[in-house]
């Protein structure tokens, strides 16, 4: 399966205080995981980090992954309503600016 394959709705999850990012397939999914901060990293992260392997393996459908990375996003509450999101100005990669 590609990296950039898409799970259908992108996830929009905020990215500092006046920024949203797009996450629209793993690689995009990928990249945020690995910028995520080592100390707030646990158990719901790492569930998350292995569904998107998985999906990236084939071994699961990637929309798991993307309900994987959708939950650890509303748990982190990071998770951004899309509607709102979508109105935003798009900028660089994959990002918004809210």
């Amino acid at each position: 399966m590609s990296h950039r394959a898409r799970a259908g709705r992108p996830v929009f999850v905020r990215k500092g205080e006046f920024m949203v990012e797009e996450i629209e397939c793993l690689a995009d999914a990928f990249e945020f995981l690995q910028e995520w901060p080592n100390n707030r990293r646990g158990p719901i992260f790492d569930t998350t980090f292995r569904a998107c392997q998985r999906a990236y393996d084939g071994q699961v459908p990637i929309s798991v992954a993307r309900e994987a990375f959708a939950g650890f996003a509303r748990s982190a509450k990071i998770l951004e309503d899309a509607s709102a999101a979508m109105t935003a100005q798009k900028t660089g990669r994959g990002g918004v600016t809210a």
